[in-house]
């Protein structure tokens, strides 16, 4: 079985939520760049790898019945530690072109489940990514 290291778990987390709704919008592609590029967690990550790691996410999800074997790939190679940090990620990718699709819900809901987070700490950072992609609303 192919292995994968917590860098590109990362990234098909993120890679799963952009893809849930049939399309990977510019918006969202930009943003696990922007996330790659500047959180600590990506500070030993190889920028040019990010390209070919979404492919191969991609290619794998096109694949019958595909997104439990991305999820179990990516739960092997996270340590407890990253989980909530994938689920976060997932999140901001999700509320970066500022609309949540349904599909973009119920996948959340599967990698919650197969990273084997708690609800309430799930609604937690549910609530921090609002709170992080809320625009100012008009008076």
């Amino acid at each position: 079985m192919k292995t994968i290291n917590h860098h590109s778990a990362l990234i098909y987390v993120m890679v799963i939520v952009s893809a849930s709704d049939g399309v990977m919008s510019d918006r969202e592609l930009r943003t696990i760049g922007n996330i790659t590029a500047t959180l600590p967690i990506f500070r030993d990550f190889e920028n040019h790898s990010l390209l070919p790691i979404c492919h191969e996410c991609a290619a794998m999800l096109r694949e019958p019945e595909s997104l439990d074997d991305v999820l179990d790939l990516v739960r092997e190679a996270l340590p407890h530690a990253l989980r909530e940090t994938a689920y976060a990620l997932a999140l901001d990718v999700a509320l970066s072109d500022s609309r949540v699709m349904l599909e973009e819900v119920r996948v959340l809901e599967i990698i919650r489940r197969a990273l084997g987070l708690d609800r309430l700490v799930a609604a937690a950072l549910e609530r921090a990514a609002r709170a992080r992609f809320q625009v100012a609303a008009e008076r």
